[in-house]
């Protein structure tokens, strides 16, 4: 029983026929953390840190529909609402009901979703650059908005790039300290960008993301009304989701704890023992 509890689970469940797929480790018994992953990656990023984390918990990552090794029918609705249902109901399958919750680029929005509509859910909240606040969106997000508004199809095409090899790798190299950065990570991520009509189903979401800013207010009245003990613990050189979205939790939620490290986007490829020190610090029990 023992040896099982210290190893890695892989499995997959149907979900509205999605077949989701999951990790799973530690103690079922112990209180379980939630890993909601970001773009373009999936579960895999978590794994450094799962390891970190399951002799304290019962460690949950699954990956969302249209990521890593998840299957979606041809005719899935690619929209942060839609992946917020199926992460949903994959938590009803388990009977995930108390939980803290893990929460990075992508999965902030579908994580704050699930929070705010289920707050008895959750026990507490890591948001490693996960951000819920205008003051947090970087540079960049000024020309996505110019896409929201005005979505022609050459626009659209331009983002394409965004899946491109060399795009990834310095999304993970960006502000990090690149000689601690594996290439496991990144190379895993561009053979998931090859997939039959990823591109797509990522342009889709990319465009829908102006509905994740939209309910940065329905976020962030979950936290003034709820206090969920939260740690913000972001790469500060990231340019994508920059320091100021940290500090931004102070507003809603003053216990909240920031810690900034010297890091960029992907914090766990060269930080996973200092973030995995933080959450069992933070949330002791």
């Amino acid at each position: 029983m023992e040896d099982e509890i210290n190893r890695m689970h892989f499995k997959t469940v149907d979900i509205d026929g999605v077949e989701l797929f999951y990790r799973e480790a530690g103690d079922v018994d112990k209180p379980t953390m939630l890993l909601l992953h970001g773009f373009p990656s999936a579960s895999h990023m978590f794994r450094d840190l799962i390891p970190l984390l399951m002799k304290d918990y019962h460690v949950i990552a699954p990956d969302f529909p249209g990521f890593g090794q998840t299957v979606t029918p041809d005719n899935f609705t690619f929209t942060f609402e839609n992946l917020t249902k199926y992460t949903e109901n994959f938590l009803k399958r388990l009977k995930l009901d108390s939980f803290y919750m893990y929460v990075f680029d992508y999965g902030a929005p579908i994580g704050f979703r699930i929070a705010s509509r289920h707050p008895d859910w959750i026990k507490g909240i890591v948001s490693q650059n996960g951000n819920a606040y205008q003051a947090g969106l970087g540079p960049k997000w000024a020309e996505r908005a110019e896409f929201w508004h005005n979505p022609t199809e050459e626009k659209r095409v331009q983002y394409r790039n965004a899946f491109s090899p060399e795009v990834i790798i310095n999304q993970y190299l960006q502000g990090s300290q690149k000689e601690h950065v594996s290439p496991d990570g990144y190379t895993l991520d561009i053979a998931y960008t090859s997939k039959k009509a990823y591109a797509d189903h990522q342009l889709d979401l990319i465009f829908d993301y102006q509905d994740n800013v939209a309910n940065y207010p329905v976020f962030q009245k979950y936290f003034r009304q709820y206090q969920p003990k939260l740690l913000a613990i972001w790469g500060e050189n990231d340019q994508s989701f920059i320091p100021a979205g940290a500090e931004a939790f102070l507003d809603d939620l003053p216990n909240a704890k920031v810690v900034l490290i010297d890091a960029g986007h992907f914090a766990l490829e060269t930080h996973a023992e200092v973030v995995a020190a933080q959450i069992i610090q933070m949330f002791e029990y």
